[in-house]
C-alpha cells in the first residue's frame, strides 16, 4: 500500500506483481479493493497497478470536480509517480471508468499497449441537462447536507455490505466517499460528453489492441447490443462474461484476467 501525492491530494495506490504493466481503474464509487478477486490471476504475468480517484477508497479528498481530461492526466500521473514512467500500460476500465480508460488511450498512445473496457458505461447520444457550475455546487451542498445528517455513517457500510460485500465497507461510512461519489454521478453526462468530442479529435492508433467485456446474467439482451457496438465503433474483440452482474471483476474475475492477458503487451 503506498500513497503518491497529485495535484495535491494524496492517492491510494498498490502494485503487485511484474512483468508488462496494468492499470485497473474501477466505476462509479467503487475502491480499489473491488479488484482483488482479479489481482492473482494478473500478478503472476503483469505489473497490476491498482488506485483509488480522489475522495474514493482511501484517497484524500477531492480538491476539484472530475473531468474526462483530468482522468485520463491522472492515469499518467500516477504511473509516473509509482515509477513506471515510460511504460506502456494495458488500461482496463470498468462502467465510468470505462470513459477515462479509452481517453488516455486516444490522448497518450505512445504509453497505451491495450485497452480493456469491463461493462463500460456506454452513450450513444450524451448530452447534460443542466450547466456544470449549478450541478456541482448543488452536489456539494447536498454533500453537506447528508454529511450534516450523518447519513454516510448510519447507511453507508450497511448499504455496501448488502450490495456487494467487502470488508473495506466501512469507508462508505465516510463523507469523503459519499461527496465524491456523488460528484462523480452529476458529471458523468459532462465525461460523455467529452469523450464524444475526443473521439472526433484524437482517433486510436491502428491496430492498438481493443476489448470489450460485456456481463450479462439472462434477460433482455439490449445491453449486449450496446457493448457489442460499442466493440465495434472502436475496432474490438467483444467478449462476454456469463452469468455475471456489473461488477463483472467480483462475479467472473477470469474472465477479465483472461480479457487483460490476451491484450498485447
Amino acid at each position: 500500500m503506498t500513497f503518491v501525492r497529485i495535484g495535491g491530494v494524496p492517492h491510494h495506490v498498490e502494485v503487485t506483481g511484474s512483468g508488462p504493466v496494468c492499470v485497473l481503474s474501477a466505476g462509479l464509487g467503487l475502491g480499489w479493493f473491488d479488484w482483488d478477486p482479479v489481482v492473482p490471476l494478473l500478478a503472476p504475468h503483469r505489473t497490476v497497478v491498482r488506485f483509488d480517484r480522489p475522495g474514493l477508497g482511501l484517497s484524500g479528498h477531492a480538491r476539484v470536480a472530475p473531468t474526462l481530461r483530468g482522468e485520463a492526466e491522472r492515469i499518467l500521473r500516477l504511473l509516473d509517480a509509482v515509477g513506471l514512467s515510460g511504460e506502456r500500460a494495458t488500461v482496463v476500465g470498468h462502467s465510468l471508468a470505462g470513459f477515462h480508460a479509452e481517453a488516455f488511450a486516444r490522448l497518450h498512445p505512445e504509453r497505451t499497449a491495450g485497452l480493456v473496457l469491463v461493462d463500460s458505461s456506454v452513450e450513444e447520444r450524451p448530452r447534460v441537462w443542466a450547466p456544470r457550475g449549478a450541478r456541482v455546487a448543488g452536489t456539494r451542498a447536498c454533500g453537506a447536507l447528508l454529511c450534516a445528517a450523518g447519513v454516510p455513517r448510519a447507511v453507508g457500510p450497511p448499504l455496501r455490505r448488502l450490495t456487494a460485500p467487502t470488508p473495506w465497507a466501512r469507508v462508505y461510512g465516510t463523507g469523503r466517499v459519499w461527496r465524491a461519489a456523488l460528484m462523480e454521478y452529476v458529471t458523468y453526462g459532462d465525461a460523455a460528453v467529452e469523450l464524444a468530442r475526443l473521439r472526433a479529435a484524437a482517433p486510436l492508433p491502428f491496430g492498438m489492441p481493443v476489448t470489450v467485456l460485456a456481463a450479462y446474467a439472462g434477460g433482455s439482451g439490449e445491453w449486449l447490443g450496446r457493448q457489442r457496438g460499442l466493440a465495434s465503433r472502436l475496432g474490438g474483440t467483444f467478449r462476454v462474461a456469463v452469468p455475471a452482474g456489473h461488477l463483472v471483476m467480483r462475479d467472473r474475475p477470469a474472465d477479465v484476467a483472461a480479457a487483460v492477458l490476451g491484450a498485447r503487451p
